[in-house]
Formats: C-alpha cells, sequence, structure tokens
C-alpha cells in the first residue's frame, strides 16, 4: 500500500471515532456518493470496483445497458467528424431499439452480470441509466421481438410521438412529442409497461438497486394532459412499484432501491409532483456551482439554498453532468482542479446525494474527449486523495448539522459540520490565509491528505490553504 493510500487508510480510522455521546442530536443527512462511470464498459467497471469501493462511492452509475442503435459501422468513437479514423458517438446508446440488457458499447449481457458480480464482491450498489422515453431516432431499427410485445409498432409510440417538439413548455408537446428528433414512446400502453418492467425487474434479478431515469420530465405525470393513445398517465405509479401491469410489477421493494429522474428545471415543469415518485436531479444547483466555481467567488451564486422545491435530502447533485460536459461542452472548460473543490464542497454538504462525473482519460480543456474510446476508465480524478478524503468524511459526519461559512471575501468557503468536523476549500489560483469563525473544539489539527497543520484557539481557526485545494480537519 502506497503512502497516499496508508495515510486514508489513518484517515478513516479517525473519522470513525469522531462521534461521541455529548455532541447534539443527530441532523438528517445523506450519507452515499455516486461515481457516474460515464461510458465505461461493464468489463471497465468490474476491474475498477476494487478502486470504486476504496474511494468511497456507495454507487457507480453504469451508461445505458439496453440494446442501442448501431451507429456508424459500429465504431467505439466517444465522438467523431467526418474523416476520422476511428468513427462512433457515446449518445447511441440513449437510442434504444430493445429493451434487453446489453449492447454492443457497452458489453453483453454475461459481462453485465460479471460486473454485478464484482460489484456485490466489493458491496458497491450499482444504479443503471433507463430511458423508457423513446426509441432511436431511426424508429425503423426498432427489433422485432419490442414491436411484436406491443402489438404492432404503430402501437409503440404516442399518436403525437413523431411530431417535433417546438415549445418544451408546453406539457402535452413535452411529454408526447418527439425530443431531438428520437420518437416519443406511448410510456401509457399496458403491453410496454409490461415489457419495460420485465427489463428492469431482469436487472434487479442481477442485483441493480437503483435507476437513474433519462428524460424523465418528458413522461407524463398524471395531471399531464393524455395523448389520444392513452388511457391513464400511470407510468410511473408502475414503474415505481405502486401498480402492476398485467400481472408484472417492481420484483424488489421500492424502499430498498436509489430512483432519480433527470428532470431538468425550465418554465412549467413540475418538479414537486415528479418529486412525490423519486429524488431529482438539481439541475439548477449545479448551473449555481459551476459559476462560483468559474469566477472562483464564493458570492457570485447563491449556494446556500437548493434552487429548488424538493428539499436537498432528495436531490441528485453535481458540479457537472454528462449532458453539461459531452454536449454542449457548458461544463468542460472547468479545470480537474476547481471541479475537484466543486465536488468537495457537495460531498461536505449535509444533503443532497453528490454524483462524481468521470471524464475521458486524457482530456484537457483543449481536447473533451482525450483518448475518445467508449468502453474506456475515465481519468484518475474519480480516486484523487482530495476526492477520497471527503467521500468518507462524509459518512463519517452522518447526523451531523452543516453551517456554511464564506471567508477571504468569497475566495474560501468551510462546511462546518456539528462540532465533528470542518470542510475548507479554497476556490481561488491564489493562496489563502483563513481566520474562520467555528465550533470546533480548541486544538492543532492536521489536514491528512497534504499534512497542513491549522490551529483552533478562542473560537476561530487560523492556517492557510494553497491555490485550488481543500482541507478536512476532524475533532478528535
Amino acid at each position: 500500500m502506497n503512502k497516499t493510500l496508508l495515510a486514508l487508510a489513518s484517515f478513516g480510522a479517525l473519522l470513525a471515532s469522531c462521534g461521541s455521546a455529548e455532541q447534539a442530536p443527530q441532523a438528517d443527512t445523506n450519507d452515499d456518493v455516486i461515481l457516474h462511470a460515464w461510458s465505461w464498459s461493464f468489463d471497465t467497471i468490474a476491474a475498477n470496483m476494487h478502486d470504486i469501493a476504496e474511494a468511497g462511492y456507495a454507487y457507480v452509475q453504469t451508461s445505458p445497458a439496453n440494446t442501442c442503435f448501431v451507429g456508424e459501422d459500429g465504431g467505439l468513437a466517444l465522438f467523431s467528424q467526418p474523416g476520422d479514423s476511428v468513427r462512433g458517438k457515446w449518445y447511441y446508446y440513449y437510442q434504444p431499439t430493445d429493451w434487453k440488457i446489453g449492447n454492443y458499447l457497452l458489453g453483453s449481457r454475461d459481462q453485465f452480470k460479471a460486473m454485478m458480480d464484482s460489484a456485490a464482491k466489493y458491496n458497491v450498489k450499482v444504479i443503471v441509466d433507463v430511458l423508457p422515453n423513446h426509441t432511436a431516432v431511426d424508429h425503423k431499427a426498432v427489433l422485432p421481438d419490442l414491436d411484436n410485445a406491443v402489438g404492432g409498432h404503430d402501437k409503440l409510440f404516442h399518436a403525437n410521438g413523431l411530431t417535433d417538439i417546438t415549445d418544451y413548455n408546453d406539457r402535452y408537446q413535452c411529454t408526447t412529442g418527439k425530443m431531438g428528433g428520437l420518437p416519443d414512446v406511448n410510456t401509457e400502453n399496458p403491453d410496454f409497461q409490461a415489457y419495460y418492467m420485465n427489463y428492469v425487474n431482469d436487472l434487479l434479478g442481477l442485483g441493480v438497486r437503483g435507476f437513474r431515469y433519462d428524460t424523465a420530465k418528458h413522461i407524463g405525470l398524471p395531471s399531464d394532459p393524455l395523448d389520444s393513445l392513452a388511457q391513464r398517465n400511470n407510468f410511473w405509479d408502475i414503474a415505481t412499484g405502486r401498480e402492476a401491469v398485467k400481472g408484472v410489477s417492481l420484483a424488489v421493494p421500492r424502499d430498498s432501491l436509489f430512483i432519480y429522474g433527470e428532470v431538468l428545471q425550465d418554465r412549467n415543469v413540475k418538479e414537486a409532483e415528479y418529486g412525490e415518485y423519486m429524488d431529482l436531479t438539481a439541475s439548477s444547483y449545479g448551473h449555481a456551482l459551476r459559476t462560483v466555481l468559474d469566477k472562483g467567488d464564493f458570492n457570485a451564486d447563491s449556494l446556500l439554498v437548493w434552487h429548488h422545491p424538493v428539499p436537498g435530502k432528495h436531490l441528485v447533485t453535481w458540479v457537472e453532468s454528462h449532458d453539461t460536459y459531452a454536449n454542449e461542452h457548458e461544463s468542460a472548460g472547468l479545470t480537474d482542479e476547481q471541479i475537484r473543490m466543486g465536488w468537495i464542497f457537495l460531498a461536505a454538504r449535509q444533503n443532497g446525494t453528490p454524483l462524481f462525473f468521470s471524464r475521458p482519460a486524457g482530456s484537457t480543456r483543449e481536447n473533451y474527449w482525450g483518448n475518445n474510446r467508449v468502453g474506456a476508465r475515465g481519468n484518475d480524478e474519480f480516486k484523487h486523495p482530495e476526492v477520497v478524503a471527503v467521500n468518507h468524511f462524509r459518512r463519517a459526519m452522518h447526523g451531523q448539522p452543516e453551517n456554511i461559512i464564506p471567508a477571504n471575501n468569497g475566495a474560501v468557503v468551510a462546511i462546518e459540520r456539528g462540532t465533528a468536523g470542518i470542510a475548507l476549500i479554497n476556490l481561488t489560483g491564489t493562496a489563502q490565509t483563513i481566520d474562520i469563525a467555528t465550533n470546533l473544539p480548541v486544538g492543532e489539527y492536521t489536514d491528512t491528505v497534504y499534512g497542513n497543520t491549522y490551529t483552533i484557539a478562542s473560537g476561530h481557526l487560523t492556517g492557510t490553504l494553497a491555490p485550488y485545494t481543500s482541507a478536512l480537519l476532524i475533532a478528535k
């Protein structure tokens, strides 16, 4: 074991002993973090499961496991342009042609099962990205088993399902129309619901314990307008186990699963109603956090509120997602160091379930695609010592309320967790000398990752933070 891992192991032992009977009653907290192994193959995830567990992730999230459209002669590039020697696009796995486990980009059903066996060995839970909302752009590529199961190809789609959405804030268009060229599935068709739930139950039977619902806001709620081919907007009642369909129901208790929906925030989005079924993505909060990171100023946007009607305990938070990185490259200009500081802020907080997006290996601010291969492992940031330390810090702070403390005119932010610990974050490229009021006990504290010392006396914490670094201090 190298020195870094030894230090982190000692840090973990210290964290485990940080509580005491004298502390205040426990607050309602979230403890888990998710690694989004974006575009990693099932084999790659399995091969790295030990590191994922050691880094403190309770969950690993896969890219979609369903049968998908084979584009550009089956090339495995994350992204290609005409004339490139290796062709492909990462997003083809978001274009289902059937709902069965296995696709050419990430691996077969047997490889998926081997990944699940590895997850069980290391006690890591697996979240699968699922997308019942639509099929491949070329809907004629849908496979016969799917067409036959739903009563024929014309029964697969909403009556409005091949009509482009022109107003995403119109709930009828948003929940029944073609999004970005993707034909909209009639998710209210009982035959489709049963077929889809058999896919879900197959995943559960292999040990999956969570789902991310892609494009969730495009699947209707009970209060939404009905498509002419639908009798009830009951998909979410089926998917979350409130109802059975044609004798098929969710195979495990709903409360044993972590289910969240990609409900990107905009006008006329019914976040509160979606929140009755599942946790939701905190997209507006992520945007605010990226503004703070870009400016190097905690005061550049408001991070003291969640920008969401659903409580923080039921939000999935991120610095960036695969969409903000790989689509419009909105977040891709942030450096790995800035992303790391944002992660430490999210993971040190009392609520939210943070998701760490794994950028491609070799990626830079000039080359977003890095090694440009679907299936390969992302870069080392998911197991950077600071990331590992805050993942373990988060679990050790179970039950401790937060107190967010901006300092140095916004250059620094501290997240104090009761009297048990504090996270210090330098948001800038300049060293910061700090003097922060704190409730932690008097004493000398050492940050395990870098070995820097800090002093707490007379209710004040003093010390120095190097550029774009953090310190995690634990009360003994």
